[in-house]
């Protein structure tokens, strides 16, 4: 009697028993399960052949853990061998049978068989060792390999020879295995079981009594195998035995046991052992041949023997991980059909021919570059099949990286970080992980992993300057681009995502945004208004750079906008004074000589640099030849001497111009009298008294003009509101006799024909600005007013709406037509005492 399920050690548990009732054998194929947990792994036992979706056991009850730990931690199974049996239900926290479990095909013979499995957890990583016990059921019966066995046996043997059998094969393990064999009839032979060195079984034929070949040349006998299982299952065999003429010796091996040693991956042919066997008889009977026995199995193929010599060599591939040793039952038969049989244990040397093999479980292909160290990256199972030495193994990566392989358990590693990652210096890792045994010649295996470094806004934008000084003419136009700045942020994705800033800011008292704007994503600089050199020269802000981070880091730089000047004003005349009231006049006296000062022309230009350097030049003169103008200083002299034949009224024009691209000028008129006393020059220019008088005429027809226009736009509407009264009237009257009339639809008081199809017209809007001058006068038209509608009240007079009134003067204003443009500026000169020239 064997426990199904041994518990480790420190946990509280019973263990369950095997019953040789039926009932219980019945009881414990349908359910046995027994579980046992420490040290973080469960041991679970189930029968074999259990049906899909059958319930192993509730792992999140035996691991205290939860539904929603499983979720949260993608819960899932690895396993190092291909095929998963077990499968995770992670909505019940149940482990069940993917798919159909056969024992026999998983362990074979070998006690106990068990499904080894991890449990794998993330956030945080976990690892839970499972071990699943399949138990046997009998579900296989004995079974020979052949239907019959066939001896020739001399009716010389004596009694006591033996004769190997082959042994019944039954997959199933315990008390289902095979347990016993019977011989039927027994009156030669009797069984007899060997035990090998392995446990395995063996029978023997024995002789009991002498075979006499003239009682009886053929004998049948039936060998029958029985397994322990509930119930009982059998298999059986026909043995034929001929019986053959007297040879007395059979063959002797010389030895009971033969042993060798050797290496697995032996190539073919490779020379093993010799088996050597002695007959005392001479002649035929004498001679020896050499074979496997039956009862060798499948090792039989994997070797082959010289049936003259007994050599034994290598016939198939030998592999250490899948057996490590072979026992062969060698026989050696004369020509007279006697036999004997040894053993040839053969023990396979392992070779390091297996490279070790790294699985990964879980990996995190792309970390924070903030991660702290020893951040676990990914978590790695490496195995070595073959044993001893040559399955150590050895985890390391490059020593450069700054990665390292943390060991967790027994062939699981853990790949974390050793020190503080930085995006920008390496943005990707190519981790390369070398496994190593510890044989001779060592093998390996490497792994590359590649690991993404995700970014982290730890990187302020950075402007290219450190200062920006811009240039822009004045008078430029609103909106116009200046220039851009520019920043640059080492960080990825959004963190490098940068907008651009005007900062709070006063610049002559306003704010900065009332002269300049910035494009929040090129960093461009728009003008808003258009620049004056003569009230700003420059102005200076502040522009901050900000990245799309969480959260966001900035940088600000100082810029200054220098304001150039351009040539937008003409020069202003300042001395002579210009007036439109009197007539001045500079006096020059006959005896002047060359180069008199007679007067000069001061002018300024609010422009700077070359645009205000002013220049003056005589553009028009009485006599050219008597005065110049100094054409830096403005100064107007005397070119030769004044004589008497020069007239008294001399006009001269200067005019004065700036030396801008284009330049700009402006011209005075100056009045010169050559004479010598003051009654001359009032005889040549004209009396102011009548200028007076043309201006108080000029008044008086302005305002002749405006009443009269007035008095016309006071009758259009006195007109219009007539005509509006007699149709109302009428209409009214209509309404009156409505009986004696055709029906005529009705619209209430204050009706509004809001959709525009009715039968009443639509009334439009219009604001007039009148001025004095008609030429300014203005015109506004607005969109129809559904309220601008004539309505009837009950007392049947017409009401006229302000926007019709307005509509009526604004048609008499159009009849009018405008006064000459020049009327008012029409100036007549008129002679003075002495006459006109």
């Amino acid at each position: 009697m064997t426990s199904l399920c041994s518990l480790n050690a420190g946990r509280r548990g019973s263990s369950s028993r095997i019953w040789t009732s039926l009932t219980q054998m019945k009881l414990l194929v349908l359910f046995s399960f027994v579980v046992s947990v420490a040290h973080g792994q469960v041991r679970y036992s189930i029968p074999e052949e259990m049906k899909k979706g059958s319930v192993v056991g509730n792992i999140v009850q035996d691991l205290g853990l939860d539904v929603k730990r499983l979720k949260s931690g993608r819960a899932r199974i690895f396993t190092e061998d291909s095929r998963e049996y077990i499968a995770l239900n992670v909505e019940k926290g149940t482990l069940v049978v993917r798919e159909r479990i056969d024992r026999e095909e998983l362990c074979a013979q070998v006690t106990p068989c068990s499904l080894h499995f991890q449990i794998i957890l993330e956030n945080p990583m976990e690892l839970h060792q499972v071990d699943v016990e399949i138990l046997d059921i009998n579900d296989n019966a004995p079974v020979f390999a052949k239907n019959e066995i066939n001896f020739q046996i001399s009716e010389s043997a004596l009694p006591g020879a033996k004769f190997s059998l082959e042994s019944a094969h039954d997959p199933d393990v315990g008390l289902n295995s095979l347990q016993r064999y019977t011989l039927n009839p027994t009156d030669n032979f009797s069984l007899k079981e060997v035990a090998g060195h392995n446990g395995l079984k063996y029978i023997e034929m024995v002789l009991q009594s002498a075979l006499d070949r003239e009682n009886q040349e053929e004998l049948v006998l039936t060998l029958v195998a029985f397994d322990g299982g509930s119930p009982q299952k059998s298999g059986t065999v026909k043995i034929s035995v001929t019986v053959m003429d007297a040879n007395d010796n059979a063959p002797v091996f010389s030895l009971p046991v033969y042993r060798v040693s050797l290496l697995e991956n032996s190539p073919k042919g490779t020379y093993v052992a010799t088996v050597t066997a002695t007959d005392k008889d001479k002649g035929t009977n004498a001679q020896v041949t050499y074979s496997f026995s039956q009862s060798t199995g499948k090792s039989s193929d994997l070797f082959h023997i010289d049936p003259e010599t007994g050599d034994i060599t290598v016939n198939g591939e030998v592999d250490f991980e899948k057996s490590k040793h072979f026992q062969i039952t060698v026989e050696a038969s004369d020509k007279g059909g006697l036999t004997d049989s040894s053993k040839v244990m053969i023990e396979v040397a392992d070779v390091n021919d297996n490279a070790p093999i790294i699985s990964v479980i879980s990996f995190s292909n792309a970390i924070p570059e903030d991660s702290p160290p020893e951040t676990v990256i990914a978590m790695l199972n490496v195995k070595d099949v073959d044993s001893g030495e040559n399955g150590q193994v050895k985890c390391s990566v490059a020593v450069d990286a700054p990665f390292r392989i943390k060991p967790t358990s027994t062939n699981f590693y853990s790949l974390v970080t050793e020190q503080l990652l930085d995006r920008e210096r390496v943005s990707e890792y190519n981790i390369t992980i070398t496994a190593t045994d510890d044989g001779s010649p060592s093998l390996s295996t490497k792994k590359t992993l590649t690991i993404k470094i995700a970014d982290v806004n730890d990187n302020a934008p950075v402007f290219q300057r450190q200062s920006y000084t811009a240039y822009v003419l004045e008078n430029n136009s609103p909106g116009a681009s200046i220039f851009a700045v520019t920043a640059s942020d080492k960080d990825s994705g959004n963190n490098a995502r940068i907008s651009y800033f005007l900062e709070d800011a006063l610049v002559n008292g306003v704010p900065a945004s009332a002269y300049i704007s910035v494009h929040a994503e090129s960093g461009e600089i728009l003008a808003v208004r258009s620049f004056d050199y003569e009230q700003s020269k420059e102005f200076d802000f502040r522009v901050r750079a900000q990245d799309g981070g969480s959260p966001p880091l900035s940088s600000n730089v100082s810029v200054k906008i220098v304001v150039q000047d351009q040539n937008d004003n003409a020069p202003q005349v300042l001395y002579p004074v210009q007036t439109a009231g009197s007539v001045l006049a500079e006096m020059v006296p006959r005896s002047a000589d060359v180069g008199y000062l007679v007067t000069k022309v001061v002018a300024v230009d609010v422009d700077s640099g070359q645009n205000a350097w002013l220049s003056y030049k005589l553009q028009k003169a009485t006599d050219r030849a008597l005065f110049e103008v100094g054409a830096q200083n403005g100064e107007i002299r005397t070119v030769r001497q004044v004589s008497d034949k020069d007239a008294v009224k001399q006009k001269l024009t200067v005019v004065v111009e700036d030396n801008g691209q284009p330049s700009r000028s402006a011209t005075v008129n100056i009045n010169v009298a050559v004479a010598d006393t003051f009654p001359e020059v009032l005889s040549e220019f004209p009396d102011p008294a009548h200028d007076k008088d043309y201006n108080d005429d000029l008044t008086f027809y302005l305002v002749l003009a405006l009443a009269v226009v007035s008095f016309l736009f006071i009758v259009s509407i006195i007109a219009i509101l007539s005509v509006k009264c007699y149709r109302w009237r009428r209409e009214w009257m209509f309404y009156k006799s409505g009986a004696n009339l055709p029906v005529i639809p009705y619209y209430p008081p204050l009706y509004a024909d809001v959709g525009g199809t009715g039968t009443l017209q639509h009334v439009y809007n219009y604001e007039v600005c009148r001025t004095t001058d008609s030429r300014k006068s203005d015109l506004k038209y607005a969109r129809p007013s559904t309220d601008s509608i004539i309505s009837l009240d009950s007392t049947g007079t017409h009401t006229l709406t302000h926007a019709q009134r307005g509509k009526l003067s604004v048609d008499s204003d159009h009849q009018q037509k405008p006064p000459n443009t020049d009327w008012r500026f029409t100036q007549n000169q008129r002679p003075g005492p002495s006459g006109s020239e």
